[in-house]
């Protein structure tokens, strides 16, 4: 039997319809017609001989998110396949974002412990990779995962301090058109 499950719009939408004070089509069902699939079209199942539950044909791994900005900690399982991200919003876990493309860095974390895999995590360099720094919304476990939760500006000053430790970049010519400016008033 494949897992069905309605995506979020679906959801959403069925909840705002069918609620008891805007009950606008209440005779009508909806029914989510996308198959839950994973970010690389693997589909995810779970079949039931005999009653007993099997496990998925795509092997999950144990996540620990330590979010240091609310102090809570998240356990939850993510498939090989799917961003860890992407899972943990799908079962109400809220994490800091902002791209989603692992592009900057705000939902970078350190990794305590584990392998992750991020081929797409363009938000960093493989200098700050290879010292343990990850991006979950475009981030695969690879293993069981501990990570804590960063700080966005320590991160991206750790990528592009470098780049900003002289200063603002100004043009040779940039004084000379303020001072005009400035006395032209």
């Amino acid at each position: 039997m494949d897992l069905v499950v309605p995506c979020i719009p679906c959801a959403s939408l069925h909840r705002q319809l069918s609620s008891p004070k805007r009950s606008i089509f209440p005779s009508i069902s909806f029914k989510c017609r996308r198959k839950t699939t994973s970010e690389l079209r693997t589909p995810v199942s779970v079949t039931i001989p005999n009653g007993n539950l099997s496990p998925p044909s795509i092997l999950t791994h144990k996540v620990t998110v330590h979010d240091r900005k609310q102090g809570v900690v998240h356990e939850f399982l993510v498939p090989e396949d799917q961003y860890i991200l992407h899972t943990a919003e799908s079962q109400n876990i809220a994490l800091p974002f902002a791209c989603r493309h692992g592009c900057c860095t705000s939902c970078a974390v350190r990794v305590k412990s584990g392998e992750i895999r991020q081929p797409e995590a363009l938000g960093i360099s493989a200098e700050l990779k290879a010292k343990g720094y990850a991006l979950l919304c475009v981030g695969f476990p690879s293993s069981d995962l501990e990570v804590e939760t960063q700080d966005e500006d320590e991160v991206y000053w750790l990528q592009f301090g470098r780049y900003f430790a002289r200063g603002p970049i100004v043009s040779p010519d940039f004084r000379k058109k303020l001072y005009i400016l400035i006395c032209n008033k």
